[in-house]
C-alpha cells in the first residue's frame, strides 16, 4: 500500500523578509523530501520569487490569497477582518482535506487563533499547546506549554504531557520518552497545588513518569520532555535565552582578550562550530502547535530559509508516523483521567466539557491572559517562536 505523501500549507506571506527567504526555504524542503508543498499568498509575487529562485514548473502548488495578517494584528481581527489571509486560507486547505499542517513565520497569536477557530482541538483536548524543542546536553528534549496557555488546570498539564509525549516519539524519534514534571523541588508533594495535583495524575497514567524536575535539570537531558503551564515554560524560554547570549558575549569577550586567547580561538574554531549547530534553533525551525485537526507550526519572524525548511520536514513527519492517530490512543488508554483532577467532581468536569464554545475575543483572554503570546527568542540560542 503506497503512503499518503504529506502535503503542507506554507504562509508565503509570513515572517519579517516576505516571500523570498520563505521561498528558498520551500524549495530546499521539496527536494530533500518527498513532499507536497502549497504556497499561500499573493500570486503575482510569489510568481516572481519562484523565478528568481530558479524553480522548475510544477515544482509547488500555489493558492491565492489577497490579505496578509501583519504582526500588530489582534488574533480576533485577523480572525474577523482578515478572512482572506494567507494564514487563514492555509488553515482552511488544511480543514478542506487539501493539506495536512501548516507552517507559518507570522503573527503567533494570530496562528494559535486561527488553528484553533479554523481547524479545532482533536476531542479529548481542551487547549491546544506550544511545544518547544530545546538542545540539551544529550539530545534534544521538549517543553510544554512554552506560552499558549498561561493559566492551567492539573488536567490540561496531562493532557500537554501526552501531546508532548506523542511529539517526541514521532518527530525526535525517542521510542518511550521519560516525562518530567516542573517544580521547585524533585520531591513528591512539591510545589502548588496545581502542581500536587499533576502529579497525582501523570502518574495514575500510562505515561512513563518520572517525577519533579527543577529547573537545573532542563539542561542535563535526563528527562525527555519537562511539562508546565505557559506561563512557567514561556519564563523558562526567555531566562534560558538570555542566559545562553550572555554567556555566548562573555566567551567572545574572553576568546578575544589577549594574543594567546585569539591563538586558542583559532585551533578550537571546528569545536566551536559544532557547539553552533548543536544550538541552532534553525535545525527545527519552530514551535509545533499541539492539540488540533492537524498541524501547525510556529517559526520566528527573522526564520532564515533553513529553519523555513526545517519547519516544514517536521510537519511532513508529524503526518508521515500519523501522530494525532496516535494522540487518540493515547488520551483513550487515559480516559478517565484527561478531563478532571483528582479535586474535581464527576458533575464539575461534565460541566466544563458541556460548556459551549467561546467566542475569539473571550478563547484568546482565556489561553493567553489577554495577550498575545510572546515566545521569541533572538539570536541562534535556542528555537523561538514570534510573537
Amino acid at each position: 500500500m503506497q503512503q499518503h505523501k504529506p502535503c503542507i500549507a506554507v504562509d508565503a506571506m509570513g515572517g519579517d523578509h516576505g516571500p523570498s527567504v520563505v521561498i528558498r526555504g520551500v524549495l530546499d524542503a521539496v527536494r530533500t523530501d518527498d513532499i507536497r508543498v502549497i504556497l499561500v499568498g499573493r500570486e503575482a509575487e510569489i510568481q516572481a520569487e519562484l523565478r528568481a529562485a530558479k524553480a522548475v514548473a510544477g515544482e509547488v502548488d500555489i493558492v491565492h490569497a489577497e490579505q496578509v495578517v501583519d504582526m500588530h494584528d489582534k488574533p480576533s481581527d485577523a480572525l474577523r477582518r482578515k478572512k482572506d489571509s494567507s494564514m487563514q486560507v492555509a488553515f482552511r486547505l488544511v480543514k478542506e482535506g487539501r493539506a495536512d499542517g501548516v507552517v507559518s513565520a507570522g503573527n503567533s497569536g494570530a496562528i494559535l487563533a486561527c488553528g484553533m477557530f479554523t481547524l479545532g482541538r482533536i476531542k479529548g483536548i481542551d487547549r491546544p499547546a506550544l511545544a518547544g524543542i530545546l538542545p540539551t546536553e544529550k539530545k534534544p528534549i521538549v517543553l510544554i506549554d512554552v506560552g499558549a496557555n498561561v493559566d492551567c488546570k492539573p488536567h490540561n498539564l496531562l493532557q500537554f504531557a501526552m501531546m508532548a509525549d506523542v511529539l517526541s516519539r514521532s518527530v525526535l524519534g525517542v521510542p518511550k520518552p521519560r516525562i518530567g514534571l516542573m517544580s521547585i523541588g524533585e520531591e513528591e508533594g512539591k510545589g502548588n497545588s496545581q502542581v500536587k495535583l499533576a502529579f497525582e495524575l501523570l502518574r495514575k497514567s500510562s505515561l512513563n513518569f518520572k517525577g519533579n524536575v527543577e529547573g537545573r535539570d532542563v539542561f542535563t537531558g535526563d528527562v525527555d520532555v519537562v511539562v508546565c503551564d505557559g506561563f512557567v515554560g514561556n519564563v523558562v524560554l526567555k531566562l534560558s535565552e538570555g542566559l545562553a547570549l550572555s554567556l555566548g558575549r562573555l566567551l567572545k569577550r574572553e576568546l578575544l582578550a589577549g594574543f594567546w586567547s585569539r591563538c586558542g580561538c583559532m585551533f578550537s574554531s571546528r569545536a566551536l562550530r559544532r557547539f553552533s549547530r548543536r544550538i541552532d534553533y534553525a535545525e527545527y525551525g519552530g514551535a509545533p502547535l499541539l492539540g488540533l485537526k492537524g498541524i501547525g507550526i510556529v517559526c520566528h519572524g527573522a526564520s532564515n530559509a533553513k529553519a523555513l525548511s526545517s519547519a516544514i520536514h517536521m510537519a511532513s513527519t508529524f503526518v508521515r508516523n500519523r501522530s494525532n492517530a496516535h494522540l487518540l490512543e493515547e488520551l483513550s488508554a487515559n480516559k478517565n483521567l484527561v478531563h478532571s483532577s483528582p479535586a474535581e467532581t464527576p458533575s464539575q468536569s461534565a460541566k466544563q466539557q458541556d460548556a459551549p464554545e467561546k467566542s475569539p475575543e473571550t478563547q484568546q483572554h482565556r489561553v493567553t491572559g489577554g495577550h498575545q503570546p510572546r515566545v521569541s527568542v533572538s539570536g541562534k540560542a535556542l528555537w523561538p517562536v514570534n510573537a
